[in-house]
Order: C-alpha cells, then sequence, then structure tokens
C-alpha cells in the first residue's frame, strides 16, 4: 500500500462522525460533502507540494487510511478530481492515483486558489462571481436537460428547509455548483467555481445573533433563487436576465 506523507490526527468527534479522522497533512477546510472536502484538500497538497504531472498522490487503500473515510466517500473525491482533470488512474500493479498532465483550465483553477488568501480576496469573487453569473446561467439554460430542472429544484428544497446559515449558504453554493455544471463554457464555469470555492470558504454567519434579520434574509434569497431556477428550466434568455439582476442586487 502506497503511504502518503502527513501523519494522521484524530478528528475532533461530532454526533454521526465517529470514527471520521482528521488529516494532519491535507489543509482541510469546512467541507460542503466529505467527498468535496476531501477533493479540495487534496488539489491543495498537489499544488503546495508542487507536484508534477505523473507524480504518485497515493492509492484508494492509502486515502482510506489516511483520511478514515469510506471507500464510497474517497471514490467520489477521486471522481471529482479526475472530472475536473486534477488526476487520473493507471490501473496495475505499479498503478494508482497520478497526477495528470496540466491543462489551460485547470492551471487557472490553481492561479485562482493561490489568491485565496489576500485580503481583497473575497471582494474580488464577488465581484467576478457577479460578471460571469448571466453567462453561466444562459448557457445552464440553453442546455438543460429535464434531469438538470429536478436537481436543481431539489436544491432549492435544500435551500428551504437550511435552518441556520452555515446550512442556508452551503445548499446555495451547492445549487450554484450544479447550475454551472450544466453550462457549456468549460473556462467560465472554471472560473465562476473558483469563485464560490473562495465564497463558501468564508461565509460569514454575521446574523446568527439576529435572528429575525436572518430569517428575512433567507426568505428573501430563497424567493430569488426559485425565480432563477424556474428561469432556467424555461430556457427564456430574457427571464433568465432578469432573474439574475434580481439575483445580484
Amino acid at each position: 500500500m502506497t503511504q502518503i506523507s502527513g501523519a494522521v490526527q484524530p478528528a475532533v468527534q461530532h454526533p454521526g462522525t465517529a470514527g471520521i479522522a482528521a488529516t494532519a497533512g491535507l489543509k482541510l477546510a469546512a467541507p460542503r460533502s466529505r467527498a468535496e472536502h476531501l477533493a479540495a484538500a487534496l488539489e491543495e497538497r498537489i499544488r503546495t507540494q508542487g507536484l508534477e504531472p505523473g507524480a504518485l498522490v497515493g492509492t484508494l487503500p492509502s486515502l482510506r487510511e489516511e483520511t478514515g473515510y469510506a471507500r464510497a466517500t474517497v471514490s467520489e473525491a477521486v471522481r471529482l478530481l479526475r472530472e475536473r482533470g486534477v488526476l487520473e488512474i493507471r490501473p496495475g500493479r505499479t498503478g494508482g492515483l497520478f497526477v495528470a498532465e496540466t491543462s489551460p483550465v485547470v492551471r487557472l483553477r490553481h492561479t485562482l486558489l493561490t489568491v485565496g488568501d489576500q485580503p481583497s480576496a473575497v471582494i474580488d469573487a464577488i465581484e467576478l462571481r457577479d460578471h460571469l453569473e448571466e453567462l453561466i446561467d444562459v448557457g445552464a439554460a440553453r442546455c438543460r436537460t429535464d434531469d438538470d430542472v429536478s436537481e436543481l429544484r431539489l436544491l432549492v428544497g435544500n435551500l428551504e428547509s437550511s435552518r441556520d446559515w452555515d446550512g442556508f449558504m452551503r445548499a446555495n453554493w451547492a445549487l450554484h455548483e450544479r447550475i454551472a455544471a450544466i453550462c457549456p463554457n468549460v473556462m467560465a464555469r472554471a472560473v465562476y467555481v473558483g469563485t464560490l470555492g473562495h465564497l463558501s470558504s468564508s461565509a460569514s454567519s454575521r446574523f446568527d445573533e439576529d435572528e429575525a434579520a436572518a430569517a428575512a434574509y433567507r426568505t428573501d434569497r430563497l424567493r430569488v433563487h426559485v425565480e432563477l431556477v424556474e428561469a432556467i428550466a424555461s430556457g427564456d434568455i430574457t427571464a433568465v436576465g432578469q432573474a439574475v439582476t434580481n439575483h445580484n442586487l
């Protein structure tokens, strides 16, 4: 079994997560899901360690041992990184998970990650995301399928059922990432999803002490996102443009 450098330390236990270990070698931010959490951490490791294309990252068993995550979670994280062009799988006795040849889109994602610690990064991400919103949403409206629409409406339902700020914001980013996945413009999608990474990692809980303000805000943003999803579902480009304007207010 191939070992990945970095000692493993026990995770802080939360209800329903007994047995999940945190990894000292991986910089794990607050996850939207465990698979996304692991995928982001592995991508960060590749970037910070300067691993070149063809470098061995590990194996499915070694990642399971290091993180304590289930096989399904590790497999999903690897799938995400394969789709992003970050990892490739090589079969056989000398196989494993290797850094993929870097495409322009992957290089762009890494560039976005390098500015994450700069003070203006969140403001810049919001500005860039707002400028890309219509391009992404119009692309989604033109290419959406019935299955896409069903999933978007399900994600809106998750937004509606959120009962705290953090849950609401996680559902919000998940919805926008799913919309972006429909857009056929690969470069725009990469930049857009990169901005969501900055925003989701810095989501504020500024309404936690004012429940009335939090409830009012969530109600308004839910209405805006329902309008956006239904405009995408209709394929009406004019309606999408208006929904984007309302969303960015």
